[in-house]
């Protein structure tokens, strides 16, 4: 399959390129990298730590936002230390990377949280109210074979609060444009810090190309995080992560784009929340009209009609919010 074919299916949709793209890759391998070295920016001037090809499959471990590894070990600094980044090979300005997220699985028995809602998310009365109680780090014991997560400490009312495991990845970027070093607490429109509790295994992400190679970063691995990641955190631990990249050569977006089989979603990161979802919304509305056929008139009647929102985080230097809309309604009858 040549390059042109593969261009006159970017011009229809994201999916039908990543199908022609499995086929190319062919000649795949996979890579089983263990880190050594962790970052606390996203930046160009990492030396990479493994170079792959579009179609390949990469093994690796992140550890959690406090440096501890999958034996409670300290072997990075807080906050976010990344595994990366990977070179992908024919990764140029003006591409968009693929990554596809195989496995994201905890590969330790215990996570940990913040017990107190964060500034952002109350009203200023209620932390008023609440100025007098300290905030504390809480152990939450993980139960892979129920699915689980309870927290361990017998004084927190109710005893006993358990919640199901949804194991995601807060953090996932390629090194920013303008050949900037951005602290891994940060999202933004090259990935980063997004805490979107969608990005689970079984997920399409969609990043811009800024510098050679992409130079991928992941990490921040979250057992279960409920929307907003409104304490600061959340079930924070150590991950087996299985990912694969590919490659849209010349196929420039403006913002991460998410894929599953039920939506097609972006990902805008700003403060405040409003230009957040501003961006999230034109770069949703730019997809529908390069790659779906709709013109403006179009999309903002199905947008007007079908958009959903998530809030991602407010916690973080820049918000997220995640525009959305199910792919169903994409295709006119």
């Amino acid at each position: 399959m040549d390059s042109a074919t593969i261009q006159r299916m970017a011009s229809h949709n994201f999916s039908a390129v990543l199908a022609l793209l499995v086929i190319a890759s062919a000649q795949a391998e996979t890579h089983r990298f263990e880190p050594t070295v962790y970052h606390n920016t996203f930046s160009f001037a990492h030396e990479p730590v493994l170079t792959i090809k579009p179609g390949d499959r990469v093994i690796t471990k992140t550890i959690d936002a406090r440096g501890f590894d999958s034996e409670n070990k300290q072997v990075g600094r807080r906050s976010n230390p990344e595994t990366g980044p990977f070179y992908v090979e024919g990764a140029e300005p003006g591409d968009v990377l693929v990554v596809r997220l195989e496995k994201i699985e905890p590969n330790r028995a215990t996570a940990w949280s913040s017990s107190l809602l964060a500034p952002y998310t109350v009203d200023p009365a209620a932390l008023r109210n609440q100025s007098q109680l300290e905030q504390t780090t809480e152990t939450w014991n993980i139960d892979k074979a129920k699915g689980v997560a309870r927290v361990a400490s017998e004084t927190i009312m109710p005893r006993g609060i358990e919640v199901p495991l949804r194991p995601m990845l807060g953090c996932i970027a390629v090194a920013p444009p303008r050949q900037e070093a951005v602290a891994t607490s940060t999202p933004g429109e090259f990935g980063g810090n997004m805490d979107y509790n969608g990005m689970t295994a079984g997920v399409t992400l969609m990043l811009p190309v800024s510098e050679p190679g992409a130079l991928l970063f992941i990490g921040d691995g979250h057992a279960r995080q409920g929307a907003g990641e409104v304490v600061g955190n959340a079930l924070e631990i150590s991950m087996d992560v299985e990912f694969t990249v590919d490659l849209i050569k010349g196929k420039s977006i403006s913002w991460p784009r998410l894929e599953t089989d039920e939506y097609i979603m972006v990902l805008g990161s700003a403060r405040p929340l409003l230009q957040a979802l501003q961006h999230a919304t034109t770069e949703l509305q730019r997809w529908l009209m390069t790659e779906y056929g709709f013109d403006e008139r179009g999309s903002s009647l199905l947008m007007g009609h079908a958009l959903e929102y998530e809030v991602a985080n407010v916690v973080d230097p820049h918000f997220t919010v995640v525009a959305k809309l199910p792919r169903r309604l994409l295709s006119p009858q």
